[in-house]
């Protein structure tokens, strides 16, 4: 499984590549501007994600904005819906405004409330048929 971790805080992104790396490969963006470019880039190499699991509150370009551009750049591609990337917003507020936003209207495929435990993790990433 191939995974981008998008994620502005350091111990975040500490916390979710060891829950993720012995999965398979993982990229790691910290904004939503260097989201937008990995995703791009892995789908230039022929090698695009499986996974990204990506904050919603981050400097430069949220992760609702990185969102919406990736789905745009899906669509432009012709990646059929059953084919798009599984995203996995994760939020520390359960701020129902933003997980309707990013959820609902952004396109993700779910989202999980920080701290991410490794059974919340596991159980989201199985749901979507990835493990």
């Amino acid at each position: 499984m191939k995974t981008l971790i998008v994620e502005d805080d350091f111990i975040s992104r500490k916390i979710m590549m060891e829950l993720l790396t012995p999965l398979g490969e993982c990229d790691v963006a910290i904004d939503g501007e260097e989201a937008v470019q990995a995703f791009r880039l892995a789908h230039e190499e022929k090698r695009p994600y499986d996974l990204i699991c990506m904050d919603i509150m981050m400097p430069n370009m949220d992760g609702t904005e990185a969102l919406k551009l990736i789905r745009a750049a899906e669509s432009a591609m012709g990646v059929a819906a059953a084919h798009e990337v599984k995203v996995v917003m994760t939020t520390a507020l359960d701020d129902p405004k933003s997980v309707v936003e990013a959820f609902y209207h952004g396109g993700a495929t779910s989202y999980l409330v920080k701290p991410i435990s490794r059974q919340k993790l596991m159980k989201e990433i199985r749901s979507h048929g990835l493990l």
